[in-house]
């Protein structure tokens, strides 16, 4: 006998693994330029359209209506038709409606093609990281995500340069913006090449065709594919299950406090995350800085993104990620206060790098603490729900942050963002569930199912 979890986890880095992660970095690379375009182009378009600041709020707020779908259909997609099918799909709706961004003629044409866009931005994002977390051996998925996270962030600075570069030519030119965002079209040939997760082949009672994949893995790492039965721990009562997976399992008991920790979690930074994201540019430009300096100095801010994913890379496996989590939001939410402090350019600048560079060790560890948190027949619900709630409830943000400023002025909106990343703090440390180093099957309870080699049910 031998179990397919133990043997997917015991595998090097093959050039399957490599393959896959190029294509997930290439996917990430747009996914973040896309997820990042209106907010470089929201001072172009405030000053073009002659919009209030409030408007910029509610284009804001139909994104995350469509991440909110994206999230929860991105599971349901995933589980329904395979991981690869599914990550490839999610990048043609992304995509193709990113482009259309480009053509829009209000407000309201706008927001909808940005709930559109929202709805393949979460579902790829959901997708990437359920793959990530079953392909990758356990004692390295950590660090690949940091890796891949890493390359994938490169996309921000590079799209907040492109902005720089092409807002300022005309007042036309911010839809120049979206049109980059649509690039990620050409991730498509690299993700075509992705095997099938073999977990999700299991799971869906396709067992040949897991075994052929794993046997694929095993061959490319020289080593001889081995015999006899394969067992696989973290099922349910027999590969139906997977189908029949619901919300209501995720709130039964096993699973019942990681998924309101992850939920908690989920809403408070994507509220914190998306309130000093979203919104810096704006912001600068309100509070007297013209759009090509707002610009810059959001440019410049930018280039921090990869730092964080890297530093994770280097520290995910070495600690606990819930305790990884927990200190990183206390960091975020002081650097966030002294950011709102910031008297001069130069400390803007600086406590805006210190903000982007913890922000992005935060969402790096947290993209691989989601789904391993739950076993494989409810990991792509587990992680669309929780995420996807994160974004419904972030519909109301954009409001938030306008009112605050508003009515209360500038320091308000980053004091607002501070106690967000301390709730977070708050929320993981008390029931964040334990993961670093456990194989998937591990981290919660589960049945087994023994496949005889070559039955087929």
């Amino acid at each position: 006998m031998s179990n397919i979890s133990s043997r997917m986890d015991a595998l090097p880095i093959t050039t399957f693994h490599k393959v896959a992660a190029c294509a997930l970095a290439f996917a990430y690379f747009f996914e973040l330029a896309d997820l990042n375009t209106f907010a470089y182009a929201a001072p172009a378009i405030v000053s073009h359209w002659k919009i209030p600041v409030h408007d910029v709020a509610l284009i804001t707020s139909f994104s995350f209506g469509g991440m909110f779908i994206g999230g929860a259909s991105g599971g349901l997609l995933a589980d329904r038709f395979g991981r690869k099918r599914a990550f490839i799909l999610s990048i043609l709706v992304y995509t193709l409606f990113s482009l259309l961004n480009a053509i829009s003629w209000d407000v309201f044409s706008l927001a909808a093609f940005r709930f559109l866009t929202g709805i393949g931005l979460s579902s790829m994002t959901v997708i990437a990281n359920v793959y990530i977390s079953e392909f990758f051996p356990a004692r390295l998925r950590g660090k690949v995500m940091g890796v891949i996270f890493t390359l994938g962030l490169v996309g921000i600075p590079a799209t907040a340069w492109v902005a720089r570069l092409v807002v300022p030519v005309a007042p036309w030119a911010w839809r120049l913006v979206f049109v980059w965002g649509s690039l990620g079209l050409l991730a498509i040939p690299f993700a075509l090449r992705l095997i099938e997760s073999p977990r999700w082949l299991l799971m869906k009672g396709r067992f040949d065709e897991a075994r052929r994949a794993l046997e694929k893995l095993e061959r490319a790492a020289g080593r001889t594919p081995e015999t006899g039965a394969v067992v696989n721990e973290p099922a349910t009562n027999e590969a139906a299950a997977q189908s029949k997976a619901s919300v209501r399992d995720l709130l039964a008991p096993g699973y019942r406090a990681q998924t309101i920790g992850l939920s908690l979690i989920w809403i408070f930074q994507t509220f914190g995350f998306y309130g000093f994201v979203a919104w810096v540019p704006t912001l600068l430009v309100e509070r007297g800085f013209s759009v090509a300096h707002s610009l810059e100095y959001a440019s410049l801010i930018a280039i921090c993104n990869p730092i964080g994913a890297w530093l994770a890379s280097g520290v995910v496996e070495r600690f606990e990620r819930k305790w990884i989590v927990a200190v990183d939001a206390l960091v975020i939410a002081v650097s966030g206060v002294a950011y709102g402090l910031a008297p001069s350019p130069v400390f803007i600048v600086i406590f805006g790098a210190m903000v982007t560079i913890t922000i992005q060790l935060m969402n790096a560890t947290l993209y691989i603490y989601t789904p391993e948190s739950y076993p494989t027949h409810l990991r792509s619900m587990g992680t669309g729900f929780c995420y996807g709630l994160g974004r419904l409830t972030n519909v109301i943000g954009p409001f938030i942050v306008s009112t605050l400023y508003v009515g209360f002025g500038y320091m308000s909106v980053f004091t607002y963002i501070s106690v967000c990343w301390l709730l977070v703090a708050l929320v993981v440390a008390l029931i964040g569930p334990r993961t670093t180093g456990r194989s998937l099957e591990s981290v919660a309870p589960s049945e087994t199912i023994v496949l005889q080699k070559g039955v087929e049910s």
